[in-house]
């Protein structure tokens, strides 16, 4: 994967559980996450690997195939490493991410999408996200907010910084913009597509789905509208042509049209007509 920056939907799945891990697939997701850490318990940990191996060596799908593997420096994520290097996936995705656990996965194999989800993962974010391997970050608000003491709340202040300081971060590194935070209530499509939309609104160009009914509600919102890329080919056109007259600056609407506008718009169009599997 030599980029992720179409990718809305990171949908993740039981790695003990393959008929999950099917579903998940068929779900629409951009991107799926067999996961070996949280959601399997240590009992289950070394069948997960062998659930996992054989569906990425059978695996025929344009949906991008990651792997969550346990953290780096407990009990498991050794075992998870040697099973990944012989059957690697698309790409890995590594829980508490620090500069230090990245760099403890080495230089070569898949890319890596990190997730910040204590207060030294956010800290270093930057860090983290100018490895080479790096790709993408994920902001992990449950084991964050327990360790920060947050309260959650309906207006989502509680994660703003982190929200922004992951934007500002990514983009300064130079990797695409993060995957907003999971939406835990599996019945709240409202609450969803609102923190979906005010994601966007603060740079996020994705988010992490549990549940493969979210995917269709995070695609949607994640992606540009009609009306977008219909304002966006009105800004270029508009632009172009003041251009060809000489003009710097232009107005639609009555708004002032320049390049940071255009530009803008530019990047509206590119995402509206890219496909995720154009990618791998």
């Amino acid at each position: 994967m030599s980029s992720a920056s179409s990718i809305r939907s990171l949908l993740f799945a039981p790695g003990n559980d393959a008929r999950m891990l099917e579903k998940a697939l068929e779900s629409g997701a951009d991107a799926v996450v067999a996961d070996l850490e949280d959601a399997v318990p240590a009992s289950e940990k070394g069948r997960a690997r062998e659930i996992v191996r054989d569906l990425i060596a059978g695996a025929h799908t344009e949906t991008l195939l990651a792997v969550r593997l346990n953290a780096v420096g407990t009990a498991f994520w050794e075992d998870d490493l040697r099973m990944l290097s012989a059957f690697p996936p698309g790409a890995l995705v590594l829980p508490k991410a620090t500069p230090e656990g990245v760099a403890a996965l080495g230089v070569d194999g898949p890319p890596l999408i990190g997730i910040a989800e204590t207060a030294e993962g956010l800290r270093l974010a930057y860090e983290t996200a100018s490895s080479p391997r790096t790709v993408a970050l994920v902001l992990g608000a449950v084991d964050l907010g327990l360790e920060l003491g947050l309260e959650p709340r309906p207006d989502g202040q509680e994660v703003l910084f982190a929200r922004s300081k992951l934007v500002v971060d990514s983009i300064a590194a130079g990797i695409r913009s993060p995957f907003d935070l999971v939406h835990v209530d599996l019945r709240d499509d409202e609450g969803l597509e609102a923190e979906c939309r005010l994601a966007r609104s603060l740079g996020l160009r994705g988010k992490a789905c549990i549940h493969p009914a979210q995917v269709e509600i995070v695609n949607r919102v994640f992606s540009p509208s009609d009306e977008e890329a219909d304002r966006a080919r009105r800004i270029v056109r508009a632009y172009e042509q003041g251009r060809a007259e000489g003009r710097g600056v232009v107005s639609l609407d009555g708004k002032m049209i320049d390049l940071p506008v255009v530009e803008r718009a530019r990047q509206v169009l590119a995402a509206s007509e890219r496909s995720p599997s154009d990618e791998y």
